[in-house]
């Protein structure tokens, strides 16, 4: 099992930020390797809702399903894989800290066999990723350049199927 945490200071009011990592269609502007995700059921994010994403990952096109297992306001955003080629559970923390928000990842991760993928070279590609990703956040939310997903991807209102 893979194991990592990591976090990072953005210059942002915690809602803004909680809002836009807790919308599943705003992962690929931040996410590498995500294409496109969306959420599988009507309405507002909570806990036990579902979330379908496809991107790519050491050079093969993936597709996962995940649960979303934890959403309280600002606080906590977590999510559990339902299928894909790993099985994974994270989770981010919002808190307001020197005049801005503190955003903490922690990430589980085990290796299904499927992919006939060294776990050292996972590990190593996935913290790599993880701390791009958490830059790439920072680096939009900062510039203020974030647009509802509807605005930037026109197939963000559409069923995934």
């Amino acid at each position: 099992m893979i194991n990592l945490n990591m976090s990072t200071l953005i210059y942002r009011p915690v809602k803004q930020v909680f809002d836009f990592v807790s919308t599943p269609e705003n992962d690929f502007q931040w996410q590498y390797g995500t294409l496109q995700s969306a959420r599988l059921s009507e309405g507002a994010a909570n806990t036990g809702t579902f979330f379908r994403s496809i991107g790519h990952l050491m050079g093969r096109r993936v597709e996962s399903t995940f649960e979303v297992t934890e959403y309280e306001p600002n606080s906590k955003y977590g999510f559990r894989s339902l299928s894909g080629p790993l099985q994974s559970y994270t989770s981010y923390t919002f808190e307001i800290t020197q005049g801005c928000t503190q955003i903490g990842l922690s990430t589980q991760v085990t290796l299904v066999n499927s992919l006939q993928l060294d776990e050292g070279a996972l590990e190593k590609k996935l913290k790599k990723q993880l701390r791009e990703d958490l830059a790439m956040l920072k680096d939009l939310l900062e510039a203020k350049q974030t647009l509802p997903a509807s605005e930037t991807d026109p197939s963000a209102s559409r069923s995934m199927s």
